[in-house]
């Protein structure tokens, strides 16, 4: 794979740290939230800045509805609404503390947040309907993957998938590093990349480096084949890619001159972004 990349920089600089990057369900159009309070829309096939709105707080994550809707989670509390063709911003709801977390299930037509106020809040976008809280827990989350019907969590050294469905209990519930505190989890996006009719995956790092990847399928199954592959980066600015199948490292990118902030494969999973700046998880690590 060495020497099949190539780079693509965007122009615009922050005014802060990056929070999030997530490329669109159907398109190149990259979205970027940011500390400097500010969500743009990048259209990374034609190198523009297609939108820039201000709010009033840091927007810590943000999400697509679709091609034509997104949403972020901000540190005063309100999950916002942004029509990416016409600009206007309206409000959802809010959280009684820093909105820290946002994703949203298609198949559902649900938005799940989760903030500082230990809740996690569930959105219904097609009824507009005021929040139902899915659950009060006992720490904030520290990472949160939104994937089909499936809401993954971390939290402390735990990880917790839930069914939006059958909110009452978690369906699985484990520690991935005996222990040792996670710092992100990723759901895998795409069945049709398992031989399995039936599939509930996800990757997850710690914060001392590891990584692990763990798949579900069917007892009856005798094989399991992974197509594709994965990306993780740190706080020393590296970026590695994997072969999900083997696990093993493909390519390790040049080293970018701040931490990883944050990484999203576009819908073929031909492009990544990798947005690296400051981070105030790092700062707070120090």
């Amino acid at each position: 794979m060495k020497g099949n990349w190539s780079e693509l920089e965007l122009e615009k600089e922050f005014g802060d740290a990056i929070s999030r990057t997530r490329f669109a369900p159907h398109s190149n159009n990259l979205l970027i939230s940011s500390w400097d309070s500010n969500l743009r829309l990048y259209d990374v096939d034609a190198s523009l800045l297609r939108l820039q709105a201000p709010s009033q707080a840091p927007l810590l994550d943000c999400c697509f509805q679709d091609d034509a809707v997104a949403f972020a989670a901000a540190s005063d509390g309100l999950i916002r609404r942004y029509d990416l063709h016409s600009g206007l911003v309206d409000t959802v709801g809010r959280h009684d503390d820093m909105a820290m977390f946002i994703g949203y299930s298609n198949e559902t037509c649900q938005l799940v947040t989760s903030g500082f106020d230990k809740k996690l809040l569930l959105w219904d976008m097609h009824t507009k309907k005021t929040s139902l809280c899915l659950r009060s827990l006992d720490a904030e989350v520290d990472s949160m993957s939104v994937s089909g019907f499936n809401v993954t969590i971390a939290i402390g050294a735990s990880m917790h998938v839930y069914d939006l469905r059958y909110f009452d209990q978690p369906v699985e519930s484990k520690e991935a590093f005996n222990g040792t505190h996670l710092r992100c989890v990723s759901s895998i996006p795409d069945a049709e990349d398992i031989k399995s009719d039936a599939l509930a995956g996800f990757a997850v790092g710690s914060v001392d480096g590891r990584v692990s990847l763990q798949i579900s399928y069917p007892s009856g199954s005798d094989e399991i084949s992974v197509s594709g592959a994965f990306a993780t980066g740190d706080n020393e600015g590296y970026v590695t890619i994997w072969d999900a199948g083997s696990r093993r490292r493909l390519v390790e990118l040049p080293r970018y001159p701040n931490s990883v902030a944050s990484l999203s494969y576009n819908h073929t999973g031909q492009l990544l972004a990798v947005a690296s700046s400051h981070t105030y998880q790092e700062a707070k690590e120090m």
